[in-house]
């Protein structure tokens, strides 16, 4: 049996890392909250925001530059992580679904694949995975932008230039369809990994978008329920809009801007994502340290009452021997 001099070391340790792993679930659990509350009150306006996204793209105008359906010769793959780790099977979740949409994308083999990381853990994922492809000409090649250390909560100022230099890409035809690999906060104890082409913009990839992540239950649901909204417009029975002055600019401004509260929209999403996924690794953490404390416990007194015991029978027989 182990001495309990190791065992109460090793006691000792884990009493440690429960502290440590209690304290960062409180820590979750707050910045859970915030941004939490942060992407539902963002939710009735970004739904709105795509509805109005779907509207513009059927309209029986000359539409801007974002909604351009040209041959796809390069596809740009932004792909949404954490920049911290101790989050689970969240940043790994993204991975298995990203390298899932890589495989059955294969029989695109001619369309050339770049990739933008936003958090730390994406680049590092990428870089690592570019430079098993080839040298680092590739990673400088295919890797065109990394954006990180933007903060527990993401404001619109820290999502304006992804945006500007998604936009501004796809307008230089830099890249012709520009897909998304985020998070989708279900609720604090589920998070969906989603893949969304957000270009060029398309009725039907906004309805099916609006249709996937419009949340099933929950108080949202049962007021779209109530009130029976539907965020998917029906594109037989479109609105008549009169644009002024000329409506080739303010579509132009209101696509970029819609444009820019899907992609903040989806920031918000995984922000949530992650902070719930920490808290729910941090908790098993503690709760498995605690486990393992208690049994170490249990097994420092039965080594103690074994030496003790011990320790008695060498002195009565000491005293025997004696006598």
């Amino acid at each position: 049996m182990e001495s309990p001099q190791n065992i109460k070391k090793r006691l000792k340790s884990v009493n440690n890392i429960n502290k440590i792993t209690k304290a960062m679930e409180m820590v979750s659990a707050t910045k859970m909250r915030k941004s939490q509350q942060i992407a539902l009150d963002s939710r009735p306006y970004s739904f709105a925001a795509l509805d109005f996204l779907a509207t513009v793209s059927s309209l029986d105008q000359k539409l801007p530059a974002l909604f351009e359906v040209r041959k796809i010769k390069k596809v740009l793959f932004v792909l949404v992580t954490s920049d911290k780790g101790l989050a689970g099977a969240f940043n790994s979740s993204i991975f298995k679904k990203f390298e899932a949409h890589i495989k059955e994308d294969k029989k695109h083999s001619g369309e050339e694949k770049l990739f933008i990381a936003v958090g730390q853990k994406a680049y590092d994922y990428l870089s690592k995975k570019l430079r098993t492809m080839d040298s680092s000409m590739v990673l400088e090649k295919k890797l065109v932008k990394k954006f990180v250390a933007v903060g527990d909560y993401t404001t619109p100022e820290q999502v304006k230039p992804l945006v500007n230099f998604v936009v501004q890409g796809y307008l230089d035809k830099k890249w012709d369809r520009v897909i998304i690999i985020s998070t989708h906060f279900r609720s604090a104890l589920k998070q969906e990994p989603h893949v969304r082409r957000v270009l060029p913009i398309d009725f039907n990839h906004i309805a099916d978008t609006i249709k996937e992540i419009i949340p099933e239950r929950g108080k949202f649901a049962d007021l779209i329920k109530e009130h029976s909204i539907s965020f998917v417009p029906d594109n037989k029975k479109l609105k008549e809009y009169t644009i002024e002055p000329k409506p080739e600019k303010v579509l132009e401004k209101l696509a970029e801007h819609l444009f820019f509260m899907q992609v903040y929209h989806l920031i918000l999403e995984a922000n949530a994502s992650e902070h719930s996924a920490r808290r729910m690794a941090m908790k098993i953490a503690s709760d498995n340290a605690s486990d393992l404390g208690e049994k170490l416990n249990l097994q420092y007194n039965k080594s103690r009452q074994s030496k003790i015991t011990t320790e008695i029978s060498e002195i009565s027989a000491g005293a025997e021997a004696l006598n």
